[in-house]
């Protein structure tokens, strides 16, 4: 079983965890321009996200694909960078 995770990239990571994270970054107003759905637009909330994501599975890949592309990137570049 560990062979068939060994390259997805979100392994380990929970929705809750993108969740939190995109929102830090991108926040809720980007999230829903990007993503146009109820939940990010109308008084958004990650527990209501979570809810909704965890029964909608073409959300939830939306989700997870914004993620791989906004923030898996620079999680991986700030990584790769040498400690001084």
């Amino acid at each position: 079983m560990h062979r068939a995770q060994a390259n997805n990239p979100l392994h380990g990571i929970t929705l809750e965890t993108m969740l939190n994270r995109l929102v830090e970054q991108l926040g809720w107003a980007e999230m829903g321009r990007i993503i146009d759905i109820r939940c990010f637009n109308y008084d958004p909330s990650i527990k209501s996200s979570l809810q909704f994501l965890r029964r909608t599975p073409w959300a939830r890949a939306k989700v997870e694909a914004l993620y791989l592309a906004r923030i898996a990137p620079v999680q991986t570049q700030g990584s790769a960078a040498p400690k001084s």
